[in-house]
Formats: C-alpha cells, structure tokens, sequence
C-alpha cells in the first residue's frame, strides 16, 4: 500500500486542530536541534526498528525529516512492522519551514 503523502499546510490544519497525532523525526539530532516542529518525537531513522516499543500502532504517526526521503523509509518501515496509520510529511521539515513556520531555519 502506497503511504500517504501530507503537505506541511495539511500538518499544520491538523495540529491546529488538536487531531491526535504522533510526529516521528527521524533526522539525526543536530539536525532536529537545529529546526524542529513542536511536540515532535526524535527518533533517528537507523534507531527505529530498536525502538519501536515507544510507538504506538494504533496512534496516526506522522514521518518527518529533512526533505521528506528518509521519513519515507521510515514510513515503509513502520508499515512492514504492522502500523496502518502512517504518512509522511512531504516536502519535510524545509516545505514546513517555507509554507507554516518562517521564522524556522533553513538548511
């Protein structure tokens, strides 16, 4: 199944929303120190099948990361190990920093 594909505007109307959700960073911590969204989860992409008792399989999952390629691994991932509710943030923490949060930093 194909994983879904959420823009940073369709994330923001969520979390504006207060919809009961989980963002999943997998980016490496500098990077997630640098810019990340609130509430965020830091879990680095390579760490995630030692790590997966923290998630939730029946909590939305939202994967994020720089510019949306490793997020989809990590959605694939989570999907392989039997989570149904997953999307990726398209376009990454950089559409987010673009489209929702200017005053984030780009890099």
């Amino acid at each position: 199944m194909a994983i879904k594909q959420l823009s940073a505007t369709e994330l923001k109307t969520k979390i504006d929303n207060n919809e009961p959700l989980l963002l999943l960073d997998v980016r490496e911590p500098n990077e997630f120190q640098y810019a990340s969204i609130s509430n965020s989860l830091l879990i680095p992409l390579h760490q995630i099948p030692e790590r997966l008792s923290e998630l939730n399989k029946q909590q939305a999952i939202i994967c994020v990361c720089h510019h949306g390629f490793r997020s989809q691994q990590a959605a694939h991932y989570l999907e392989h190990s039997g989570f149904t509710d997953l999307a990726n943030l398209q376009g990454g923490i950089d559409a987010w920093s673009v489209l929702c949060d200017t005053s984030m930093p780009r890099y």
